[in-house]
């Protein structure tokens, strides 16, 4: 390039100003919605990353929805069966997994998928999405789901499972508890009643720490998957030098991680008045 070339191009991009004030350029450009543009790409970054980012939010969000669902019953349930064979059982099952690198699960899920020919093996849609009708659009898209979440499901049930448990031995052995139960009030009501509710705002605290989790783990399982997210998107613009498509997605994703523990912390003062008090 000529002298004269690169001095337009630093004069472009705003290289030729001190860096305090090339700083403050950024912070309102990205306040105002403007990220950049991508040279891999040639398209404005902000379109790109809101593209991939749904598509990262819609695993993140159907994996922590089911994790959660099944972490809390399965919590509640070993935690009354504290010390008996069941609980042993469930604990050897979460130290199993939680001993197995997330890449060992996908690559193990996706074998399976390719020799049973049950599911398909990556990517989000069939050939001739467009053309399917609205359930099959439905159905198709939960299919090309099932492997990425199950990865995550299986690779953050562990933890969840055993800081259920955790929270609700504790609450189980209060004077409360012994007197519901002296009560004839039914081990069910006991222990969805009263005990969860009583034990749940180191779970709500803990919601926060999941889904950040989920979403730093989805990104390597979207590059494994062929998930269109945020992950190989990343991936992508670290192998081509793209460096305003690497500044959006860390930033959107330390955004979302934050919204994460901020949505926690909501459903904290909406759930314990004593949080509103303080």
């Amino acid at each position: 390039l000529s002298p004269d070339t690169v001095a337009a191009l630093r004069s472009q991009y705003v290289f030729d100003r001190p860096l305090p004030v090339r700083y403050g350029r950024w912070v309102r450009s990205v306040m105002k919605g403007e990220w950049g543009y991508s040279f891999a790409y040639n398209t404005p970054v902000r379109g790109l990353i809101m593209l991939r980012a749904r598509n990262t939010l819609l695993l993140t969000g159907c994996a922590t929805l089911i994790a959660w669902l099944i972490a809390v019953p399965l919590g509640v349930w070993t935690a009354n069966r504290a010390g008996r064979w069941p609980d042993r059982v469930c604990m050897s099952g979460t130290s199993f997994f939680l001993a197995v690198p997330e890449m060992v699960v996908v690559f193990g899920l996706l074998y399976f998928v390719i020799c049973t020919h049950a599911l398909p093996a990556g990517g989000m849609m069939s050939r001739g999405f467009e053309q399917f009708g609205l359930a099959e659009k439905v159905i198709d898209l939960a299919k090309h789901l099932i492997v990425p979440v199950l990865t995550l499901v299986l690779a953050s049930l562990p933890v969840l499972v055993r800081h259920v448990r955790a929270s609700m031995i504790e609450v189980l052995n209060a004077p409360f508890i012994a007197a519901a139960r002296g009560h004839g009030i039914s081990r069910v009501r006991v222990l969805f009643r009263y005990a969860l509710p009583a034990g749940a705002n180191p779970l709500i605290s803990l919601f926060g720490l999941s889904l950040a989790g989920l979403l730093s783990g989805s990104l390597l399982v979207e590059v494994i998957t062929g998930w269109p997210g945020l992950g190989p998107l990343l991936l992508e613009a670290s192998i081509s030098r793209d460096l305003y498509v690497v500044i959006g997605v860390v930033m959107s994703s330390t955004v979302f991680m934050i919204m994460g523990n901020f949505l926690a912390d909501a459903l904290l003062v909406a759930v314990d008045p004593r949080v509103r008090t303080e």
